[in-house]
């Protein structure tokens, strides 16, 4: 069997603020995010399905991101539960996520792997995520890389 990947990206924009944090990511920031979701699985053989050849329909990987991701998190303010910031602002704003962690690029991106690996469709797995804080920063997450033994 071929096993195939398929990647999808997705933007969206946030800020955040890493409470404690002894540099300037302890203020109130934004970023740009990119996400790059990749799942792998075998094309469908079965001549009768309207997806022969298709490993999932990009169109249904679009959609449980959308709604379980970039829907909830774009343009949402970010901050770990326990910060001076989180009661106040959560009152004031509808748009605010609060974590039991600190919110860095590395823990953001184990919370999505969270969500989306029991939301993606019975062919496939969720292979990898990739995230972009900046154009020149990100946090990669690899399924192969949790079935290792610990070093």
């Amino acid at each position: 069997m071929n096993k195939i990947r398929l990647t999808k990206r997705f933007d969206f924009e946030a800020a955040h603020s890493l409470a404690g944090y002894d540099g300037a990511c302890k203020y109130i920031h934004g970023h740009s995010y990119t996400l790059y979701v990749t799942v792998t699985g075998t094309p469908s053989a079965d001549k009768t399905d309207p997806k022969l050849g298709m490993v999932t329909d990009f169109g249904i990987l679009k959609q449980i991101v959308k709604e379980n991701i970039t829907d909830r998190f774009d343009h949402c303010l970010m901050l770990r539960k326990d910060s001076a910031l989180s009661h106040e602002i959560k009152n004031e704003y509808h748009k605010v996520e609060l974590f039991d962690f600190q919110p860095t690029c590395e823990n953001i991106l184990l919370y999505f792997v969270e969500i989306l690996k029991n939301r993606l469709p019975d062919t496939v797995s969720l292979y990898s995520l990739k995230l972009g804080e900046t154009n020149s920063s990100f946090a990669e997450w690899y399924s192969a890389d949790q079935t290792c033994n610990n070093e």
